[in-house]
């Protein structure tokens, strides 16, 4: 996951206030070393879903006392900006997370406009209060696929793993 200059990186537990202070922190260098304000925008953005995604979707490891475990960095590239996050997720949720992400990863930019808007009127809200719009988000804002593995942890978690490239 370290590709590049490191912007911001992070592993640890993952709460609310660490995803606000790194909001912050990452808004503060993005006006400092980016030059252009609508790549600062997008990254921003990006790194939003990026971050929430984490908070909502992390599976504790067992025995931690319920650890919410997660890591994430944003790092600058040649042509652009490296953002990837990872988590522990329930194997069980494999399956869909999988289907989802091939699902998006199949639509060309035109394909994702209408899909989101399907998805935004036709989605139930989580309990977690998503209602899926996130990772299409992300795909809209970066326009490259979302690159993503699971890494066998113990018989019920996986190490999910989720990185794209916004160019610039």
């Amino acid at each position: 996951m370290q590709q590049g200059n490191i912007i911001v990186a992070y592993k640890g537990a993952i709460d609310a206030d660490l995803i606000a202070d790194t909001l912050t922190l990452i808004e503060t260098k993005l006006e400092r070393d980016v030059e252009h304000s609508l790549t600062r925008k997008k990254i921003y953005n990006v790194m939003v879903e990026c971050l929430q995604n984490l908070f909502h979707h992390v599976d504790a490891i067992p025995n931690t006392g319920n650890l919410n475990y997660g890591i994430f960095v944003l790092s600058k590239l040649p042509n652009g900006f490296y953002i990837a996050t990872g988590n522990m997720v329930n194997v069980s949720k494999k399956p869909v997370l999988k289907q989802k992400i091939d699902k998006i990863n199949s639509l060309n930019k035109d394909e994702l406009k209408e899909f989101y808007k399907f998805v935004l009127n036709n989605q139930t809200f989580s309990e977690k209060g998503g209602g899926g719009l996130g990772l299409i988000d992300i795909a809209r804002k970066t326009g490259s696929k979302l690159n993503y593995s699971f890494v066998p942890f113990n018989d019920s978690l996986d190490f999910f793993k989720l990185s794209v490239i916004l160019t610039e």
